[in-house]
This record gives structure tokens, sequence and C-alpha cells, in this order.
């Protein structure tokens, strides 16, 4: 899919406030300044924010190409555990954590709708912003996700929609919201309430029964991009009003090695479909760690 409004992909500058946050220029003081505080964000709490880093005209043109395809979502209803899972695991009591089951109601704009010539493609596979994030990571280099529908994305929540809480299979997620809710559609997160040694069902209990006290609310803004480690924080985005504008956020997604392709089950679950990509995939896949997921 291609807008017709444009003739040649934008260039980073007409995306980016590169004067504010020169993320192209790795030897200006003002981007080690910009690593650093990322790097702080995320050892601490998991969760970095660069503040306005997608010029305001630019933030335009992300809704305009988001808005044109809004009819490729697939959006979804169910009741997941944190886990992703939807059926009760009679392993563990009625109460746990893995049987304890939230509406998820939100859709996905897959990867395949997002062509090479738009904004959105643009500033995902940027090198500048690869290395970027990588630096913010303390990673030798990242990759864009290879998958054809998870690896470039738009979550929707529509009015009165909710994306519950979870765990990402990812080690850590990129996002720049597009659009805010005006009513609802706030991100909350409880940083670090696992580890890859221990599940935290404890923890992850009290907070499925209604205990905040742990609990964070990031004010994010429009053009505002994030940077989260979300497979060791539980996280949700709370209801949007049903009086709301929508909430529109571009995920962004990176891999430390190239080529990876997502999982067949949480791939049908969030775009309907899979594609002989996934399925060749599954045959050879490695899990990095024994998480329920």
């Amino acid at each position: 899919m291609t807008d017709s409004t444009m003739t040649d992909p934008p260039t980073l500058e007409e995306l980016i406030d590169t004067d504010r946050h020169p993320i192209h220029r790795p030897s200006d003081p003002a981007y080690r300044t910009l690593v650093a505080g990322a790097r702080r964000g995320l050892q601490v709490e998991g969760c970095a924010v660069v503040r306005d880093l997608v010029r305001s005209d630019a933030l335009g043109l992300l809704g305009a190409e988001i808005a044109s395809r809004k009819s490729t979502t697939h959006f979804s209803a169910e009741a997941i555990n944190p886990y992703f899972h939807t059926s009760p695991d009679h392993r563990y009591p009625a109460d746990h954590p893995v049987n304890t089951f939230l509406e998820r109601s939100s859709g996905f704009i897959p990867g395949d709708s997002w062509g090479s010539d738009t904004a959105m493609r643009t500033m995902f596979e940027h090198p500048a912003l690869c290395r970027f994030l990588a630096d913010c990571l303390e990673l030798p280099a990242l990759h864009p996700y290879a998958d054809p529908l998870a690896g470039l994305t738009s979550n929707i929540l529509d009015p009165g929609q909710l994306f519950t809480w979870h765990f990402d299979t990812n080690e850590f997620a990129v996002t720049v919201l597009v659009e805010e809710a005006h009513d609802g559609g706030l991100f909350e997160y409880v940083a670090n309430i696992r580890s890859p040694e221990d599940e935290g069902f404890e923890a992850i209990g009290r907070v499925l029964d209604g205990d905040r006290r742990e609990v964070s609310t990031l004010d994010l803004r429009p053009g505002d991009l994030q940077i989260f480690r979300g497979r060791y924080s539980l996280h949700r985005v709370s209801r949007v009003g049903v009086d709301s504008r929508p909430r529109h956020a571009a995920i962004l997604a990176y891999t430390e090695q190239p080529g990876v392709i997502g999982r067949v089950a949480r791939t049908r679950q969030l775009f309907g479909r899979v594609l002989p990509e996934h399925l060749e995939a599954e045959v050879l896949r490695v899990r990095a760690d024994s998480l329920i997921d």
C-alpha cells in the first residue's frame, strides 16, 4: 500500500528533530547525553522516554498513514492471562496469575500494510535510529525485526478498548505515540516484576487483584519515543474512554540478530493469520529463557 501524496520517502531530518536530538551524530555531546539518560531509565525502571523525538509536522504524516491503513487492522477481543494464554492451566490454583484472565480488546495494523515509501517504514529501518537504539540498550547492534507482520505495526485502541496486563515475548519494545486518547489510554507498568530466574507470581497476583502500590503511569505525549523492557515488566494500556478519540501508536520492533521471525501462536492472536515464514521459523526456534511467556 502506498500514499498517492508521497513521491519519495521523507528524510531523517524531516521525520525527527535532529537539531534537538542528533541521533545521526554519535560524536555529538547531545547524542551522548541522550544515550546516557536512556540507559539510566532502562537500568532503574526498565523504561526510557525520548521526548518529542518526532517532529510535529511529521506526526501529521504518520497519523495520516495510520488512518489510511486502519481498514487493514486486525481487531480482536479475548480474555487473556499475562502470558497471552486463553485457557486455564489446572496445574495451578484457580486464583493464580496463570489462571487470571482479563479483557484485551485492541487491534494491530500489520507490517505488510507499510510500503517502502512510507514515513513509518523509513523511520523504522533508518540505520541512524537502529544505531541510536542499540546504544541506548547497550547492545552492539540492532536489526529491524524481519517478521513480515509484527516487525512494523501500529497498535490501535478505539473508544472503549484496552490492552490488559501482559508481558512481551521480546526483551524490549520501541514505540512512538502518534495520537493520544483524551480519556484513558494510559501506559502503566510495574518495572522488573519478574526475572529469567523468578516468575514473580506473588507480586503479579497482587497487581492483577488491583494493588497499585508498585504501578507507575507514564505520561506519554505524541511524538515521544519509548524504549521498554517488556519481557520482565508487567504492563498495560488502560481503557480508552467511550467518548474519547482513539489511541494510535507506532510499534517499531528490533532484534539483536537479523532475520528473526515471530512465534506462530502470538502472531495468529495479534494478526489473525500467519505466513509461510512463520511456519518455517517455528520448526527451527530455540527459546532464550524458560519463562512461561
